[in-house]
């Protein structure tokens, strides 16, 4: 969507509407752009003010990564990669095949099942904080304990009602005769799921993913949960611990923000066409 066309400036001709739609846009990338400018241009800066903005450092330097390597923050960073790999792969399984049994199969308790999926949506995560410590430290059935595990991290967040929710509506989209063809081809189950549904599914995948890596990656609470010792702490704990730490420069502060900030944004770009589609697609079907 344009945003001349969004603001109501498409009609408009003339110097005042160029002039309009100039300041307007510049406006857009000073608000949305400046902020990340902001701290990529400190990050590299050797004499730091945190009032002041600059979009060229005063003196260029790599001083504020290499401290942040003493302070582990490359640890922390590759332990938020571990979690948000596996999680983020472990979410879109369970999603998929979730949003497959809610969206093509018809059994009892359907709607208890939906309803169940958005009342998780709704409770904040201090709510279930105590509950899923319980849970963590002592799994039901199997007895085993998941505090100080990278694998506490990484179940939670297995199963996200958003990613469910979006997966099924997309693939009530998918029209039935495919499968009926199929079937009468002599596909199974399986490989009806694996060479239709869930190909036709890509675009939501694409939401799905982005929305899954940035919820993942932006946990704060259950690595607090899980973490006993520093060493398993992923970026945003660390983040914390760093700003309370009085030896810690701002430099290395604002380098561990980038590096905390820049994998989001890749991610995005990353799933950019298949995120933009997903969102299109479902507009145009809702």
């Amino acid at each position: 969507m344009r945003f001349d066309s969004a603001l109501g400036l498409e009609s408009r001709r003339g110097p005042l509407a160029v002039a309009g739609k100039v300041l307007i846009y510049g406006l857009m990338v000073v608000v949305f752009t400046g902020p990340l400018v902001g701290l990529l241009m400190s990050s590299f800066s050797k004499t730091l003010d945190p009032t002041s903005f600059s979009l060229w450092p005063d003196e260029f330097t790599l001083e504020n990564f290499v401290q942040a390597m003493d302070k582990n923050v490359y640890l922390y960073l590759l332990n938020s990669f571990v979690v948000v790999g596996f999680g983020l792969l472990l979410q879109m399984l369970v999603s998929v095949f979730a949003a497959y049994s809610l969206a093509r199969k018809k059994f009892r308790g359907m709607s208890i099942v939906m309803l169940i999926m958005l009342t998780t949506m709704m409770l904040p995560e201090e709510i279930i904080a105590i509950p899923l410590s319980l849970v963590l430290a002592d799994m039901p059935l199997l007895n085993v304990n998941l505090i100080g595990t990278y694998a506490g991290m990484i179940l939670p967040v297995g199963a996200w009602g958003f990613s469910i929710l979006v997966m099924t509506e997309f693939m009530k989209e998918v029209p039935v005769e495919l499968e009926e063809a199929a079937r009468i081809d002599g596909a199974g189950e399986l490989r009806i799921f694996a060479t239709i549904i869930v190909p036709l599914c890509r675009p939501a995948l694409g939401v799905i993913g982005v929305f899954g890596f940035t919820m993942i990656w932006d946990q704060y609470l259950l690595p607090l949960i899980v973490a006993t010792e520093s060493t398993m702490w992923t970026l945003p704990i660390a983040l914390r611990s760093l700003r309370s730490d009085e030896e810690v420069g701002i430099g290395v502060l604002l380098a561990a923000s980038l590096l905390a900030l820049l994998p989001s944004i890749i991610a995005f770009l990353a799933f950019q066409r298949q995120f933009m589609r997903g969102l299109t697609s479902g507009a145009v079907k809702g």
